[in-house]
């Protein structure tokens, strides 16, 4: 059974009510009888185990041929000219 959280729109206290998903929403604050309004609060649910996209689908990593095709595809093309050296050349002496 889900816990439902509401506020006192009049005395601005929060609580929270242990009901069934298809009860019909409080109406009034349990502590002065004030109107009172459901909640947005955040889930704790969390997809465990295989068949959910997360664990079969989100995370899987590319298969080493497709790792291969991508590199070739991408790689940069090498001109065929030769580089050539433009420093100048430097003598040993023994002295």
């Amino acid at each position: 059974m889900p816990i439902y959280e509401y506020r006192c729109r009049k005395c601005g206290k929060q609580f929270e009510a242990l009901q069934g998903m298809t009860d019909k929403d409080l109406k009034k604050c349990r502590y002065c009888n004030g109107p009172a309004e459901k909640m947005m609060s955040l889930s704790s649910f969390h997809l465990k185990g295989a068949g959910w996209y997360v664990t079969d689908y989100g995370g899987k990593k590319q298969s080493d041929k497709m790792k291969k095709e991508k590199e070739s595809e991408t790689a940069p093309v090498e001109s065929k000219t030769e580089k050539t050296d433009t420093a100048p050349a430097v003598k040993e002496t023994k002295e």
